[in-house]
């Protein structure tokens, strides 16, 4: 795959991501968490200020039943366990058949052969919706050499169009990757994203917390593009408010982790409209693959 051209356009889409953040509000989504020990309060707590409601449910005994209450299914692999896979892939499976969309965050994926080949597996083996992730980490599922440094990125070169592009191709899935301007596509289209602040890398679960502020999204529609955009949009834009009030203040990355949560709680479809830098383009295909 390859851009129809290098320009990237103003989109028209964020009247719609903006009025989504107003139906999770209202709806409620139960979104059902499989995820890692290290940040499963975090990711509780920003669905809770979002306006979803979070549960966090492995044990294989009762998987399956959590997950058709369910809106969406977060699966986050950065604890991974003997115990959990097995959960994990189950609570997938009975996603697919209840048509609940599956959000898959590879933590690490990479780092490991155990975490890259489980979440490779997770792709072949579950129809999952949106595939969140940074450079490196979705690097390594297309058996790319990253470099990784623990579960965080320290990659910053190479073609991340392409990267996601190859992926949204090769999982038949929505692919999002984060950094300092994340990239969001479904194989077709691919919007860049140019919110979000670096002291967002320096507190612990900001991109398991990302994975499910984007599954409270996927929870209240079908249109998986757009919830992505939506999650990535409402994360990048609170670091940014949290960065300018805790610098106003003197304050530390404590006083940030804490801002962050408050700005994601206080998030309005009018902050979305008047502060998100969203372009997008189309895409069109190409026989062109990367070695």
């Amino acid at each position: 795959m390859i851009p129809t051209t290098l320009n990237f356009q103003p989109s028209t889409r964020l009247l719609t991501i903006a009025k989504l953040l107003e139906v999770v509000k209202q709806q409620h989504p139960l979104i059902h968490h499989l995820t890692n020990y290290v940040t499963a309060r975090d990711c509780a707590n920003v669905v809770l200020a979002l306006g979803g409601s979070p549960v966090m449910a492995d044990d294989l005994s009762e998987v399956a039943e959590m997950v058709s209450m369910a809106s969406a299914l977060v699966i986050n692999l950065g604890t991974l366990t003997n115990r959990t896979i097995p959960s994990m892939f189950l609570a997938g499976k009975k996603a697919n058949a209840e048509k609940i969309p599956v959000i898959l965050d590879p933590v690490g994926a990479g780092a490991t052969s155990l975490r890259t080949r489980t979440a490779i597996q997770y792709l072949e083996t579950v129809q999952v919706q949106v595939l969140r992730g940074n450079f490196s980490e979705l690097k390594s599922l297309l058996g790319l050499k990253a470099s990784i440094r623990g579960v965080e990125s320290q990659d910053e070169t190479g073609d991340r169009m392409e990267i996601v592009q190859l992926l949204a191709n090769r999982f038949h899935c929505l692919v999002a990757m984060t950094g300092a301007i994340d990239f969001v596509t479904d194989g077709t289209r691919v919007a860049k994203i140019a919110n979000g602040h670096s002291w967002l890398t320096r507190i612990t679960g900001a991109g398991c917390m990302t994975s499910s502020l984007i599954g409270c999204f996927c929870g209240v529609t079908s249109e998986v593009y757009q919830a992505a955009c939506a999650g990535l949009l409402v994360m990048g834009l609170a670091g940014e408010k949290a960065y300018r009030t805790v610098e106003s203040y003197q304050q530390g990355i404590g006083s940030f982790q804490i801002r962050l949560m408050d700005y994601i709680d206080q998030m309005t479809p009018q902050m979305l409209l008047e502060d998100s830098k969203l372009e997008e383009m189309l895409l069109q295909d190409s026989s062109r693959s990367m070695h």
